[in-house]
């Protein structure tokens, strides 16, 4: 026999070199997806075509695509071969060197000049801006992350467990685990997060949106690169995958030499990207849908009622509230006291308010509420809407994607114990906060909710940097099940693996109990 494995063609075998419509490709074991007649017309030899096996999407990934993704993949890994030889304070020193360059003024009016090209564009096809554009705060807030980066302990070669046994000694050392792929929105302050895993001694490779790609270019030639360069690190330690395609995305994270695949955006792209990562054998951590959810009972306090949804709203990220929950004892009075926070969270950003009000529940409204119209600010311009519209309680897990409008959702539930199962049934199992002077009520809200940060007041403190002092790589919620040994915060210098490591004072060991024989002259 030669050796090959029943059932498998070897890197000789032939080769998917064109579809043709109706073409039939099986997945997930016993079902069909269907070639189209455009994906036929695009695929040429020398392409790629990715199946995910959980959906049947036939996933199209040209040969230039595949080639960015395979080159920024290996820069990546040749400079992870480089990093043992990289001190701590070099890193250190690297994230000093970006922080300075951003606070360099040429510097950054040239990122700023980039990022207005990059807002004009994405204004003309009628595209979000709200996490696009740059700004003083986002700026501090790069620079403040870069430098918590350099300031913070070494994250490599901790000796984290010990064991001593008579002659030897077993330590249990943290390591860099290789290569990071990470893909995010079109969110420019990533970028600079998206770095912290090199505190531990790992090596980055990301794509931004395409939204943003023109600011990340700017942030690559005008801050990253200098910052590797005088620092000593080498050139291909985070490289940007330069292209605005999303198959190069799924090239990315379909290369099985990664460490670690992460994806942050919206919930149906993150959930994609998982699949293709997966499937290639690459761990991921995912960081899609988010949308907070608030659970008030009758005795909550309405002072702190108002100003938790208040302070929940002030602009729309993950941890933004998404969904609020009174029990129908308490509906009379707290209805009003949070009805007045939307009014006035919606008021500090010049809007109105949109609420979505479960079916069955539109009673606890006021009248004047349920007959208003207002104008909705959305990507596409402003829009006439009914203030009020009724929502399927199956829908009560849709995330709103609002920009100068707040838009929040409104449940009536007969105590804590539905809102607990709604939650846990329908949301993405991300952010739950409950308000009540209850405490056992508290306990059972965190013993029986399932998600992975939860509160007793506003939403908005789930961030990494806020609350841990970390610059996060992301938030992940428990929608794909529970982390395994470690946080919702995903942060740069908890990328790590574990490696063992024996100092033997004895030379005599043997499992056997043999004694050492008498070397030879």
């Amino acid at each position: 026999m030669d050796g090959a494995r029943p059932g498998r063609q070897d890197d000789g075998g032939a080769r998917l070199t064109a579809l043709t419509p109706g073409m039939v490709i099986p997945y997930g074991g016993d079902r069909l997806a269907v070639v189209d007649r455009d994906l036929a017309a695009r695929f040429q030899a020398g392409d790629r075509l990715l199946v995910l096996q959980d959906t049947g999407d036939l996933l199209h990934v040209p040969a230039g695509e595949q080639a960015i993704a395979h080159q920024a993949v290996s820069r990546a890994r040749d400079a992870f071969a480089r990093m043992g030889e990289v001190s701590d304070d070099q890193i250190s020193a690297f994230f000093d060197a970006f922080a300075a360059r951003l606070a360099t003024d040429s510097v950054w009016r040239t990122i700023a000049a980039a990022n207005a090209e990059d807002l004009v564009a994405a204004q003309s096809r009628r595209r979000s801006t709200t996490r696009l554009a740059l700004s003083d705060q986002m700026r501090g807030d790069m620079i403040a992350g870069l430098l918590a980066w350099r300031d913070a302990a070494p994250a490599r070669g901790q000796v984290i467990e010990a064991v001593d046994h008579e002659g030897w000694r077993v330590e249990q050392v943290s390591a860099p685990l290789g290569v990071v792929a990470f893909v995010f929105e079109g969110r420019p302050n990533v970028f600079a997060d998206a770095t912290g895993v090199l505190r531990a001694g790992n090596t980055v490779v990301f794509r931004i949106g395409s939204d943003a790609l023109r600011t990340a270019r700017a942030i690559v030639e005008g801050a990253l690169d200098p910052a590797l360069a005088q620092a000593g690190l080498p050139s291909g330690a985070a490289v940007l995958l330069d292209s605005p395609a999303h198959a190069a995305g799924w090239a990315m994270f379909a290369d099985s030499r990664l460490g670690l695949a992460v994806a942050r955006g919206s919930g149906p792209a993150v959930t994609q990207l998982g699949g293709v990562a997966r499937q290639a054998g690459v761990p991921v951590s995912l960081h899609g849908t988010g949308g907070a959810w608030m659970v008030a009972d009758a005795s909550a306090d309405l002072d702190r009622l108002f100003g938790a949804v208040f302070h929940s709203l002030d602009r729309k990220v993950c941890n933004t509230l998404n969904v609020f929950c009174v029990t129908r004892d308490a509906a009379p009075t707290l209805v009003p006291v949070f009805l007045a926070a939307l009014d006035e969270a919606a008021a500090r950003r010049g809007h109105g308010v949109k609420l979505h009000v479960v079916e069955g529940d539109e009673a606890v409204l006021p009248q004047a509420w349920r007959a208003a119209r207002v104008q909705v600010s959305r990507a596409d311009g402003l829009r006439d809407e009914a203030k009020v519209e009724i929502l399927a309680e199956a829908e009560l897990g849709r995330e709103w994607e609002w920009e100068e409008t707040p838009e929040v959702t409104l449940k009536v539930v007969s105590d804590l114990d539905q809102a607990i199962s709604l939650f846990n049934r329908y949301s993405p199992q991300f952010a739950a906060s409950l308000i009540s002077a209850d405490e056992n009520a508290h306990a059972r809200f965190y013993a029986t909710i399932n998600a992975p940060f939860v509160g007793d007041g506003f939403t908005r403190w789930v961030d990494g940097q806020y609350a841990l002092n970390k610059p996060e790589l992301g938030l992940s919620n428990w929608e794909f099940g529970r982390l395994f040994a470690r946080g919702g915060v995903l942060a740069g210098d908890g990328v790590f693996t574990i490696r063992a490591r024996v100092r033997q004072s004895d030379i005599h060991l043997d499992r056997g109990g043999a004694p050492t024989p008498a070397r030879s002259a």
